[in-house]
Parts: structure tokens; C-alpha cells; sequence
């Protein structure tokens, strides 16, 4: 039976080697879990539980499993040593964690006290898959990054759908193929994905989308139109598919 951990810190870089010089591919927030494959002094090689991803992590002090009970719904949720008072840090939209205690605004957890506002049980979904999306305007663009410090063009699918208990491959090039409602560009609506190669963007509606957008160093709401004329000028890329989930 495979034995996981639970990370306990706000995000923690996922790298291709165990080198801290190497490529950032992935982060893990807080409440994600992964198995370990490999011991090294400084790094352990693992795979994340939520998507199967593999890569090497600081070897740090991680919790034991731990089964979350609820998960974070706004985009930073401030961690307190006491019930509203003395902020210790903040968590990521989608960040899990495990209640043990709780007070009548305020949940407790491993490493301290939420806002009850901040978060939803586990088991929660929205109808709206991406309702929240524009939340993550304005955060900047970082390759690897999964949180509101940071976040790339296919994290920013994977943490709604994951959100909404839905598997979501990592990587653009794995949505696409793993995603198999097709629908054309006359079509499109609200929350369908559109993918070019290596890049993807959510539609809020038939004419604006939202995208991690490299270029512009941030997430950024655009016309959909001057959007596919934009990356066709400047990267040479046509679109690849568009999903409907």
C-alpha cells in the first residue's frame, strides 16, 4: 500500500532535478499529498496524489497524511496563531486542510486558525466551474506557480477544476488530449478552454477570455479575437482545440 504525506507549507517547488538551479515544473499547495520514490540528503523524488506529477522536492519536515475537511475558496486565506489575531501567513485558493478545532468565526487546523468565510468543506462545488477565475487577475505570470503569488497559463484550469473535484492533467499539452469535447471557435461560450500549443486560456464569455499570459508578466482578461490574432503575430501559434467540460 503506498504511503503518502500531506505538504504542510504554503506552496513548495516542485523541480525537474534536485537542484534548486533546475526548472521549476509544478508547486504543491498546501494540503496536496504525494508518495516518495527516492531518498537523496538535500531532496526526495515524489509524485503528486492530486495529478501524478513527478519531480523533486526540499527534503523538509512533512505531516504524516492527513485526510482535509475543508479547502480554501478565497484567493488568500490569512493563517492566525489565535482565533483573529497575530497573522502567521496565508494559503492559496484550493489549499486543504484538516479541521480539528473550531470557534464562531474561526476553524483550527495544523498550523493555526482560518476564517470560517475563507473556506468550504471538502466536498463542496460550484456550478460555475470557473466563477471565481477573475479572482486571479492581475496575480503575475510565473512558470511552475499554482498560487496568488504566481501561477502559469494551465495551473490556473487545474486549480478551479481541482477546486470543483475534478481530475486536471498539469501540463497544457495533457489537457488537451485529456479533455474530449471539441467545440468551434463560432461556439464558444462561457468556461469553454482554449488551447494553442504550450498555452491556454478560459473564455468568460463569447468574446473576453482570461489567461496566465507569459507576455504580459500577469493573469489578464482579453478580447478572444485580438487575443488568437495576438499569439499567431508574435509566437506563430493557431489554435489547437477548444474543450467544453
Amino acid at each position: 500500500m503506498t504511503k503518502y504525506f500531506t505538504n504542510n507549507f504554503p506552496e513548495i517547488n516542485l523541480y525537474k532535478k534536485p537542484s534548486a538551479k533546475s526548472e521549476i515544473v509544478t508547486q504543491m499547495i498546501y494540503g496536496e499529498s504525494f508518495s516518495i520514490s527516492k531518498k537523496l540528503k538535500k531532496w526526495i523524488k515524489i509524485k503528486i496524489k492530486e495529478d501524478n506529477y513527478k519531480g523533486y522536492i526540499l527534503n523538509k519536515k512533512y505531516s504524516n497524511f492527513l485526510k482535509p475537511t475543508h479547502k480554501v475558496i478565497s484567493l488568500r486565506a490569512k493563517i492566525f496563531k489565535f482565533p483573529n489575531r497575530i497573522k502567521k501567513n496565508e494559503i492559496t485558493f484550493g489549499s486543504k486542510i484538516k479541521v480539528i478545532a473550531s470557534s464562531p468565526k474561526f476553524l483550527k487546523f495544523a498550523n493555526g486558525w482560518v476564517k470560517k468565510s475563507d473556506v468550504k468543506p471538502v466536498s463542496y462545488k460550484e456550478k460555475d466551474l470557473f466563477k471565481k477565475i477573475t479572482s486571479f487577475k492581475n496575480v503575475k505570470y510565473k512558470w511552475g506557480g499554482k498560487s496568488f503569488k504566481g501561477i502559469d497559463c494551465s495551473a490556473l484550469v487545474q486549480v478551479f477544476l481541482n477546486f470543483n473535484n475534478k481530475f486536471c492533467p498539469r501540463d497544457a499539452k495533457d489537457q488537451v488530449k485529456y479533455f474530449k469535447n471539441n467545440i468551434k471557435l463560432e461556439n464558444i461560450k462561457k468556461n469553454d478552454i482554449i488551447y494553442w500549443k504550450g498555452h491556454v486560456a478560459v473564455a468568460l464569455s463569447k468574446k473576453e477570455l482570461i489567461h496566465a499570459y507569459g507576455p504580459m508578466k500577469k493573469t489578464v482578461i482579453m478580447d478572444i479575437n485580438q487575443s488568437i490574432k495576438r499569439i499567431k503575430k508574435t509566437a506563430n501559434l493557431k489554435i489547437l482545440k477548444i474543450k467544453r467540460i
